[in-house]
């Protein structure tokens, strides 16, 4: 399975750049491999500075050897190794309209010292974060998650999307980082589903994501904005950088297994602000993504 989930996801880092380099129309990725000393490696691709994309990162990885002391203790378990590989990306658009995306597809393994498997799962998921909102593109994202999700299953869209809204929530300041998507974890075997069975879930979704975020990018990458409009994509970027840094476990997983830093934290906007106490205009477009933020809703 892992040789299995490994080539998926390097094939589909491959079509996921090329078609971002189609949309972004100037800039190209750059390609940085690298190796853990510990066990395996990965490819990190960033674009920077395009005519659409301010910022986008899609990086793959397939790590190895023993787990950690520190994460012995966070699973609860004794001294083992693991595998985990995934993809993970972060795009960041230059115009303030169009939103920040984000999306996850991992696979882990452990072992004991014998070299037998004592656990496995999936994990992942895809999530839109705006700075301005239009409901067509939240609706939109949410469909085409739904679909994938329908394909194995009805009550997988309504299961995940719950989990979305609730992961990817700030709670320091009591508020969603955007209007969520998917998110699930520990897709293990089960008397009703296989590992391959997940796996097909899985890499649906992970096939569904062009589909879910290119069309939004291409509506909004060319709408006008002003200095204001980018002041508070900033602002709202900020935020994404609390939740990145404060409460993501893929962030402190591979904190704690020296995972190789500029590929962890690629996902940062490489342009933040933090006003103090700031609050936007009653009535306004800021104001509303706000309410919407502080109460995640249903959009399919």
């Amino acid at each position: 399975m892992k040789e299995t989930f490994f080539h998926y996801i390097q094939e589909l880092q491959d079509r996921i750049c090329e078609r971002l380099e189609q949309v972004d129309g100037k800039a190209k990725f750059r390609e940085d491999p690298w190796e853990r000393p510990e066990g395996g490696g990965g490819r990190t691709r960033v674009l920077e500075n395009g005519a659409v994309l301010e910022k986008a990162g899609v990086n793959i990885s397939g790590v190895h050897g023993p787990l950690p002391a520190s994460m012995q203790a966070y699973f609860g378990v004794d001294d083992v190794d693991f595998f985990a590989c995934g993809l993970s990306l972060v795009i960041h658009p230059v115009n303030p309209m169009a939103p920040t995306v984000h999306a996850n597809w991992r696979y882990f393994e452990m072992y004991d010292k014998e070299g037998q498997i004592v656990d496995q799962w999936f994990g992942g998921g895809q999530d839109l974060t705006p700075y301005y909102l239009f409901d067509e593109d939240a609706r939109h994202f949410h469909q085409v998650c739904k679909k994938a999700c329908d394909a194995h299953g009805p009550d997988l869209y309504e299961k995940y999307k719950k989990a979305c809204d609730q992961y990817f929530w700030n709670s320091h300041r009591d508020e969603a980082r955007g209007v969520g998507g998917l998110f699930f974890d520990h897709l293990k075997e089960t008397a009703e589903r296989s590992m391959e069975d997940w796996y097909n879930f899985v890499t649906q979704v992970g096939d569904s994501f062009l589909d879910a975020y290119i069309p939004i990018l291409e509506k909004r990458k060319d709408l006008p904005y002003s200095d204001v409009n980018r002041t508070w994509q900033e602002i709202r970027r900020g935020r994404y950088v609390e939740f990145n840094l404060v409460h993501d476990k893929g962030t402190l997983f591979g904190l704690k297994t020296n995972g190789r830093i500029e590929s962890i934290l690629m996902s940062l906007p490489p342009a933040v602000q933090w006003k103090y106490d700031h609050h936007p205009a009653p009535g306004s477009e800021e104001e509303r993504l706000l309410k919407i933020l502080k109460h995640p809703k249903n959009w399919v």
